[in-house]
């Protein structure tokens, strides 16, 4: 997965989708970005409409677009923290997958200095993916409706993701 993000990452970088940036003040911006859409995305996932107020279907979808944000602040942050800011939501993800997900050498490496905690597996770039996916069904598609338990799967995993990235970006 990582060649292919590796080429993907070149081809970016080329088209100026992803540059250098060495703007580290905006790392805790990002972050802070991040926490408070968590914060937004749980309230609009746990309020319940009374009737004169829209059906909780719209601001389900709300919930699902914000955790999605949630996890893009972070992504943005933690490749401030690499060296590079992002131009897009694609090229979040290629940036993401690409310079965060360690090979077999690296994670070998963190394993053996006892910091396993810091290897960010593709599962989060998955769920990074999964929500953008369905962030942008929830903002364009007029047909979509989510359950409850697949809003609180993509609030969790956003959830789990900005953890992962404040914690990977601690020292």
């Amino acid at each position: 997965m990582n060649k292919l993000y590796g080429i993907q990452f070149k081809k970016a970088l080329e088209g100026k989708r992803i540059v250098q940036s060495q703007e580290t003040f905006k790392i805790r911006l990002f972050l802070q970005r991040a926490e408070n859409s968590l914060l937004t995305a749980q309230h609009l996932k746990e309020f319940e409409p009374t009737h004169e107020q829209v059906i909780k279907l719209h601001w389900n979808y709300w919930a699902i677009t914000v955790s999605y944000y949630s996890m893009l602040y972070a992504t943005k942050a933690a490749l401030l923290e690499k060296g590079y800011e992002v131009h897009d939501h694609d090229a979040a993800l290629i940036a993401l997958a690409y310079l965060l997900v360690p090979n077999e050498l690296e994670k070998e490496d963190l394993e053996i200095l006892k910091q396993s905690h810091k290897i960010f597996e593709e599962e989060y770039v998955h769920s990074f993916q999964d929500a953008q996916k369905e962030s942008h069904i929830a903002r364009y598609s007029a047909i979509k409706t989510y359950t409850e338990r697949r809003l609180e799967e993509i609030f969790e995993n956003a959830r789990k993701f900005v953890a992962k990235i404040i914690l990977l970006l601690e020292d």
